[in-house]
């Protein structure tokens, strides 16, 4: 069987990254994914316009997909106060429907191979790695990039301390038509329990993803219930609900969302994305994060196997080192943002500041991004 330079477990922004720039690098990369492409996921859809310059340079442009150009934040509280502002860097709206494809297909082009099944363990031994599938299939590498998402039965059984604990998060996401909704802004609304956000993608349907807490959502019977008697208790939310055309038959979920911190690398794997770490969606810059990991990881990896492979423990100080660098402060304010916002009297009075000094809110996106990576 032929023995990989890499093998990338999981599809996403971060392993689709990944998985480029490497081939590009003239390394051998396998990439594995559960689902073929390409397949809606649950994402707030908007990323960061640090990110361009990179995927530019990786040949990977979202003008061409029609990403949607947006330029201004609206923020609302449970009670209906607003805020507008302008976003420093602004950012792209696209569906991971068109993402996700477009960066498998330059994989694809760039020479990754692609296997699409579920991967069951990750095994290390004498500086070789093991990948073994859910068709009892093992496949070999010198390295293993961990970019499989917010949870997997791969986190159970590598023992990560995050997987231990309760996690009392949930996500929901659908498309919708809603002709009113501003091309060029991302909204970020409030609710008892959690948020939401509403931005356009490419296709003009605008996306609603929002993230809730097991403790308001399980007072209710369904998501419909839980729209119509938590969510709608945003007024601007209410309006939305209220005209709005779902697109998707069902809303997608995603449950057992945790947001405790990880290690960045794990039984020498280097996690990349979400399996590495995840910011609170209010601070929309997940996807940007994601491909900036991977950014790291092709670089650090690179010079390893330039250096004969002989320092890994080098190799994974140095991407631990920088991913801390680049992204604990960011998931550290996104905790603190979370705390503040799920607060209704501490939002009130954040709000009543900000509105009262614009620059607080700029100082804070600012805080949760990054710079434009070259």
């Amino acid at each position: 069987m032929r023995r990989y330079d890499v093998i990338v477990v999981g599809g996403g922004l971060a392993g689709l990254t990944a998985a480029i720039d490497l081939s590009q690098k003239g390394h051998l990369v396998l990439v594995f994914e559960k689902h073929t492409y390409p397949h809606h996921k649950v994402c707030g859809e908007y990323v960061s316009n640090e990110i361009l310059p990179y995927l530019n340079g990786l040949g990977v442009s979202l003008e061409a997909e029609n990403a949607i150009a947006i330029n201004s934040l609206k923020f609302t509280t449970v009670q209906g106060k607003f805020l507008e502002t302008t976003l420093p860097l602004g950012g792209k709206g696209i569906s991971r429907y068109a993402f996700d494809e477009l960066l498998y297909r330059r994989a694809v082009q760039a020479g990754a191979d692609f296997q699409f099944q579920n991967v069951t363990a990750v095994k290390f031994e004498d500086s070789l790695f093991e990948v073994v599938t859910e068709t009892n299939q093992t496949y070999t590498s010198r390295l293993v990039v961990g970019a499989y998402g917010k949870r997997s039965g791969l986190d159970k059984s590598l023992h990560r301390d995050f997987a231990k604990k309760k996690s009392s998060w949930l996500a929901v996401k659908a498309h919708y038509k809603f002709d009113e909704f501003p091309e060029h802004s991302v909204a970020l609304h409030n609710f008892q329990g959690g948020y939401g956000g509403l931005s356009r993608t490419e296709t003009g349907a605008v996306n609603f993803c929002y993230l809730a807490s097991y403790a308001s959502f399980q007072k209710e019977k369904s998501i419909d219930s839980f729209n119509a008697n938590v969510v709608s208790k945003n007024p601007f939310l209410r309006e939305f609900l209220k005209t709005a055309v779902p697109i998707f038959k069902e809303p997608l979920t995603i449950a057992q969302i945790s947001f405790h911190p990880k290690k960045a690398v794990e039984n020498h794997i280097l996690m990349c994305g979400d399996t590495a770490g995840l910011i609170h969606p209010l601070c929309g810059n997940g996807m940007a994060m994601a491909i900036h990991s991977a950014k790291i990881a092709a670089d650090l990896i690179a010079d390893f196997f330039k250096k004969d492979m002989q320092q890994r423990t080098q190799l994974e100080n140095d991407y631990q080192r920088q991913w801390n660098r680049h992204f604990k402060r960011r998931l550290w304010m996104g905790r603190r943002l979370q705390s503040l916002l799920l607060n209704p009297r501490m939002s009130e009075i954040a709000l009543s500041a900000m509105v009262a000094q614009p620059w607080l809110l700029q100082k804070l996106i600012k805080s949760t991004h990054g710079k434009p990576i070259l």
